[in-house]
């Protein structure tokens, strides 16, 4: 959420910025009604803290009133404060009335985005920020499909999960679940090596959570909630890991704070066909490790830098052929400054497939949860947040079986394999 501060000091330039994000005028114009409404806000402030003290200086008086025997004076003040404190609830009836305008309208704005956001209105005008420099994989004539591999090695079955649950809910079995839980240990214990602390968080999340990070408004439709007890299926670990620090004030010398977790992902997905669907392109439920920095707003940015090649790392340690996006204005999403997406080559469908977001949302996040911490100076300061999929299973598993089949069999990347322990998958 930004800071109506800024949006004073700043307002011609996020103007200027969200024209990125496709505002027109109409959109645009809610930023004055922000301010409009701060001002009216003030003006009440103002008001009753004017009424405030007279009625603290009226109750102040009644005590000597009566002690001097002035009844008639004692009483009349005891009526006029009376009338005061019906003034001064009817006012902060109106401030609490515009204060929930101001946040209302506040929750519609999304990011601003950062000046190396490129323009554009979709994915496609998304700017290849580090493209592969090698020859892309060719397999053989009779290459299959992550979804063949999975019937022919007896590792992934689709039919099954729609029997349990619906379309979109995979089964890993035998090997193939074995691999998943390899995936998992490799890039916690790889994270755990980069510092992060690894923390095991709910799969459930209420309303505050959700909001803190962006997640409502603007994905409520994304979500599964469970309705009676008004909570929500995460669709990332980001949710429930950054808010372990809402409502915190940390010390300077904490920050980096960094965290990690493993949690399923649950994501509803809605008005996805096609054959960029199938198999494990799009699912509703899949693993996927998070890491969270929480970093002074000086060296965000530098942070940033640090997390894009930590998953470059991660992603040429499983030989997978990758390349990195910068998301323009149209793709980026709500509560993101800046986003690096990766992409790994799926050699059987000769497609790239995205499988981690790495961003910096600022001070986005953390003006939602009050997430704040004490400078050298004394004074409170909120920090910034940033996260990234290190990584996610569901289409680096697609591209693991693809690109590396071969005719004896399915051959696992070395770093991988003290946690399977086997080879190849036959």
């Amino acid at each position: 959420m930004l800071e109506i501060s800024r949006i004073r000091s700043e307002k011609d330039v996020i103007k200027e910025s969200l024209k990125k994000r496709g505002w027109n005028k109409d959109k645009l114009s809610i930023l004055d009604k922000i301010i409009e409404s701060d001002d009216i806000r003030k003006s009440i402030q103002i008001a009753n803290d004017d009424l405030l003290s007279q009625r603290n200086q009226l109750s102040k008086q009644i005590g000597e009133l009566f002690k001097s025997g002035k009844t008639e004076e004692a009483n009349n003040a005891k009526k006029k404060v009376e009338s005061l404190k019906t003034d001064i609830s009817k006012n902060e009836d109106d401030m609490s009335s515009v204060k929930k305008e101001i946040e209302d309208l506040l929750l519609t704005v999304p990011n601003v985005p950062n000046a190396l956001v490129p323009e554009g209105q979709d994915e496609s005008d998304n700017l290849v920020s580090k493209e592969w420099d090698q020859d892309l994989p060719q397999l053989a004539e009779d290459a299959l499909p992550h979804w063949e591999l999975g019937k022919k090695y007896n590792i992934l079955d689709f039919e099954l999960g729609v029997k349990i649950t619906g379309a979109g809910f995979p089964v890993f079995r035998n090997k193939g679940a074995r691999l998943q839980r390899a995936l998992i240990n490799f890039f916690l214990d790889e994270a755990y090596n980069q510092g992060y602390e690894e923390v095991a968080v709910p799969l459930l999340v209420n309303a505050d959570s959700a909001k803190g990070t962006g997640n409502l408004p603007d994905k409520e439709g994304q979500m599964y909630h469970v309705t009676k007890d008004d909570l929500y299926l995460i669709p990332t670990a980001e949710v429930p890991v950054t808010n372990i620090h809402r409502n915190d004030l940390v010390k300077e010398d904490q920050l980096p704070i960094k965290l990690t977790g493993y949690t399923p992902c649950f994501r509803r997905e809605a008005g996805s066909y096609g054959a960029d669907v199938k198999g494990l392109n799009r699912v509703h439920q899949f693993d996927k490790i998070e890491i969270v920095q929480i970093t002074h707003p000086d060296k965000s940015y530098e942070t940033l830098d640090t997390m894009v090649a930590y998953v470059e790392t991660l992603l040429s340690k499983l030989e997978l052929p990758y390349r990195i996006l910068r998301l323009c204005g149209g793709d980026l999403t709500f509560a993101s400054a800046l986003t690096y997406d990766f992409e790994v080559y799926s050699a059987a469908q000769k497609k790239w497939l995205e499988v981690s977001s790495v961003s910096n949302f600022e001070t986005y996040q953390s003006n939602r949860l009050k997430l704040r911490f004490k400078d050298s100076q004394g004074k409170n300061r909120l920090a910034h947040t940033l996260n990234g999929s290190a990584l996610a299973l569901a289409r680096i598993i697609a591209a693991l079986l693809e690109n590396h089949q071969t005719q004896d069999g399915i051959v696992i990347p070395e770093a991988l394999r003290k946690y399977t322990g086997f080879e190849i998958l036959n």
